[in-house]
């Protein structure tokens, strides 16, 4: 396995970085997660900017330009011979004396991670996932804008943790008004019954989550199909009372839901509408880039 470091592709058994580095002292730092299929990277265009948008927030600037992150991602991906592959890529603040001053690092830290993708088991998508809802609220958007792909996890590692002890797949948190927020590395969907509707709901950007780009296509395929959609401010409660829930996010695609808590929920005609349209989609996109 080989790992972009800064400059080079090296192999992972030399891929070190400082115990200085303030993406592991303080979770300095921003990522995005990205999808390769048959070769090419999906919507990498649009990792880019949230990639720099995340930058701009914690005033890091990013030592390559979208030009020669994109070179660097497919350089990584040829030289680990993958053409379906998980990428991460992690820019830290970089190396520097302790302190919590950035100006204190001279230079970011630079990493592209990447994996061979594992289709998920065939089961989580013809029967749906179990999710609870934690006693953890989602982090207060006041307090740390979500539109930030931020190192510093720890809010969704307490969800998962919880989750897990729960022995559920993930952990759907509310806000701290009570207000449902997102998962833990995902965002939700819902249907409501034909009898209220019939629209799909998903929680708005106020509720204090990031805008996920598998939720923007989404949002965008289920309009084009005349599906009404409907982002709100929503409670527990609403979510009780929907026909169908499914997550979403870059590498699970549309993913249905079986249970929240005790509630259970069937996999219903909406969300199997949207995953075929998803794969259609990703199969367009795929051809454009030929």
């Amino acid at each position: 396995m080989y790992i972009y470091l800064n400059d080079k592709i090296i192999p992972a058994s030399d891929a070190k970085i400082s115990v200085f580095d303030h993406g592991f002292l303080y979770g300095d730092g921003i990522y995005e997660t990205l999808r390769a299929y048959d070769g090419v990277m999906f919507m990498l265009d649009e990792h880019i900017r949230r990639l720099y948008r995340s930058a701009s927030f914690i005033k890091l600037k990013i030592p390559k330009s979208a030009a020669e992150i994109k070179s660097a991602i497919y350089k990584t991906l040829k030289a680990n011979s993958l053409k379906n592959a998980y990428v991460r890529l992690t820019i830290s603040r970089g190396a520097g004396k302790i302190g919590l001053d950035p100006a204190l690092c001279e230079k970011p830290t630079f990493v592209i991670v990447t994996n061979e993708f594992k289709d998920y088991p065939a089961s989580f998508y013809k029967k749906g996932v179990t999710l609870i809802i934690p006693s953890v609220r989602r982090n207060l958007k006041e307090a740390l804008n979500p539109q930030i792909k931020s190192l510093n996890f720890l809010n969704n590692i307490l969800a998962k943790i919880e989750s897990k002890k729960k022995k559920a797949y993930e952990a759907l948190m509310l806000n701290s008004k009570g207000h449902l927020a997102e998962g833990a590395i995902c965002n939700v969907f819902f249907v409501t019954p034909p009898s209220r509707g019939g629209a799909l709901c998903t929680p708005s950007l106020d509720c204090g989550i990031l805008d996920g780009i598998t939720r923007n296509i989404v949002i965008e395929l289920a309009k084009k199909n005349g599906i009404a959609v409907n982002e709100g401010k929503f409670t527990s409660a609403d979510l009780s009372r929907a026909s169908e829930v499914f997550i979403t996010n870059t590498t699970m695609e549309v993913m249905p839901v079986r249970k929240v808590d005790s509630t259970r929920f069937k996999v219903g005609a909406v969300t199997k509408l949207l995953q075929e349209a998803y794969e259609e989609e990703v199969k367009k996109y795929l051809a454009r880039q030929v």
